[in-house]
């Protein structure tokens, strides 16, 4: 019987996802501006012309800006939620520091922090400071982000109990190693979901520096488009994108439901 029923789920749902994109797409394709929409924005040999410098500009800036980001975002916001999280009087104008931070940082806009790192830093002329559009654009994504992913983490410590602290305390560990031993990893595995969703949504912004100048692969694809006056390229952009990100979010929604799974468990 169980068979039977998920046989017959299965085929419903085939024939509605089958009948509703057949007439999505046959709307499409019959509305009078079908053939002008396929030349602009479909047009293969346009999109075979842009994929060379569109290949290059994705893999040399939007994935090592999201790779390299990634890694700096997670050192920082652990070290701004355990500044947040500390007790030591003696921290108190970090702590001070680290709020000011989250503070600034989620309000000012990403787009924005770009255009002024980008393009005020190098203005001022430091010595020994890097000039680079990528390198202020990778600073910029890093503050701004590393605000967000800081409260995601200092959530997850909240969300361990206080008895583990406790425990910890009776076993001889100081505070510094009960956050490092039994705090930290209990949080950080409560977190990693919203963690990769705010990955998936770095690796989207990171389009955002070619509005300051850098050759990225948007950068690229508007150049091409500039020339040309053909869209095609935005839609070779977008499914890199989509082709970047659509695994991490399948990992999310697994990772999801394994910690349900294991909060049920638990519950049981």
């Amino acid at each position: 019987m169980r068979r039977t029923l998920r046989r017959r789920h299965i085929l419903v749902a085939t024939a509605a996802t089958v009948v509703f994109l057949g007439l999505v797409i046959g709307g499409v394709v019959s509305s009078p501006g079908w053939p002008t929409f396929r030349a602009t924005f479909l047009s293969w040999p346009d999109a075979k012309a842009a994929f060379p410098s569109i290949w290059h500009a994705f893999w040399k800036y939007n994935v090592v800006l999201f790779l390299v980001g990634e890694v700096l975002i997670l050192a920082l916001a652990l070290t701004v939620a355990l500044v947040r999280q500390s007790k030591a009087p003696v921290l108190l104008p970090l702590r001070v520091l680290a709020v000011l931070y989250t503070d600034i940082f989620r309000g000012v806009p990403t787009i924005l922090l770009v255009f002024m790192l980008v393009f005020g830093v190098p203005s001022l002329q430091l010595q020994g400071v890097p000039n680079s559009a990528f390198f202020w654009g990778l600073v910029a994504l890093v503050l701004s982000y590393g605000a967000y992913v800081a409260e995601v983490i200092r959530s997850g410590i909240e969300s361990v109990h206080p008895s583990q602290v406790a425990s910890a305390d009776a076993l001889g560990l100081s505070r510094a190693q009960a956050m490092r031993y039994v705090v930290v990893p209990q949080a950080v595995r409560r977190v990693v979901p919203p963690l990769l969703n705010d990955f998936i949504s770095l690796q989207k912004d990171t389009a955002l520096v070619g509005a300051a100048g850098l050759f990225e692969a948007l950068f690229a694809a508007q150049d091409y488009a500039n020339y040309n006056f053909n869209y095609t390229p935005y839609v070779v952009v977008a499914g890199y994108f989509v082709v970047l990100t659509v695994p991490l979010a399948r990992l999310t929604d697994h990772l999801q439901r394994r910690a349900m799974q294991r909060e049920r468990a638990g519950v049981l």
